[in-house]
């Protein structure tokens, strides 16, 4: 199959009607997937891929939301330039995408990568932001140990399937849960023309540790969401962040790594939903 081939196979999961669009964020173009109505909810996507990493989860947020996935700048099928690839850059396409779509607020959703670039867009524009989930997020100070370090480069500077299946036993606590069409896409992005410049540009700065100082300038209200078995980025970094975020609770998913939405998509959907429903108090979530 060609690239397409594999985003339609995880597009055709999604338990729901997904539209399909593209704008101009600034002067790249974005595409992105949309699905139900109501607030919006932005799904920020890790580093691989694109918006199809959400398929787990987006037919059960839609049911309420109006959910909006783009394939991030240097991802997924939207452009890939040169840039910086770093926290200020993200964030400035990210405010580009949202004033394309005239969003004016929204819930925003982060995993990993996304997760900072979630981070640093709610330093920088509190304002459009309502509530603030992230998930197993980077920027936290949590660093990859050297066997999972070894799987992103080897994934990221020679895709391959063997090297796919190598670095997802480091991001999932059971990795046949993982749809194989999903590193299939993931090695496709890659070998697209600029596919590689988020990685070899960005050196990942975008992850980089976020000062204590400015975590604790975060307004929105937030839940920080880890696998607990997470060999990417350790728990303990996200427990420490919910005690350094205002107003942050955390959910800790057992039996699951760092792609917990494809360790344990019916908990970790519960979850997010519950916070963003405002049904958090009725849950064991844990501080």
């Amino acid at each position: 199959m060609n690239t397409l081939n594999y985003r339609e196979a995880l597009i055709e999961k999604i338990e729901t009607p997904i539209q399909q669009g593209r704008v101009a964020a600034n002067s790249v173009m974005t595409s992105y997937i949309s699905a139900g109505a109501g607030f919006p909810v932005v799904l920020l996507h890790g580093a691989g891929a694109g918006a199809v990493t959400w398929y787990p989860s987006i037919s059960a947020i839609a049911e309420k939301f109006h959910v909006i996935a783009p394939d991030i700048v240097g991802y997924g099928e939207s452009d890939k330039p040169s840039g910086a690839y770093d926290r200020p850059y993200f964030s400035a396409w990210l405010k580009g995408f949202l004033s394309a779509l005239k969003i004016t607020k929204a819930h925003i959703v982060g995993l990993s990568q996304g997760g900072a670039i979630a981070l640093q867009f709610a330093l920088d524009y509190p304002d459009l932001v309502d509530k603030l989930v992230l998930v197993d997020a980077g920027a936290l100070g949590a660093k990859p140990s050297f066997m999972p370090f070894l799987g992103m480069l080897w994934m990221n500077s020679a895709p391959s399937r063997l090297a796919n299946s190598f670095f997802s036993r480091y991001l999932l606590f059971k990795p046949e849960k993982r749809d194989p069409n999903h590193g299939y896409y993931s090695i496709e992005v890659l070998k697209q023309k600029g596919g590689k410049n988020a990685f070899t540009q960005g050196r990942g700065s975008a992850v980089s540790a976020i000062p204590e100082e400015s975590l604790q300038q975060i307004k929105s209200e937030t839940l920080i969401i880890w696998g607990e078995n997470d060999q990417l980025f350790s728990v303990e970094y996200g427990e420490t962040a919910a005690r350094i975020i205002p107003n942050a609770t955390f959910y800790r998913i057992q039996e699951a790594g760092h792609l917990s939405l494809m360790d344990q998509p019916e908990i970790f959907n519960k979850a997010l939903l519950d916070f963003l429903n405002d049904q958090s108090k009725d849950n064991e979530f844990v501080g």
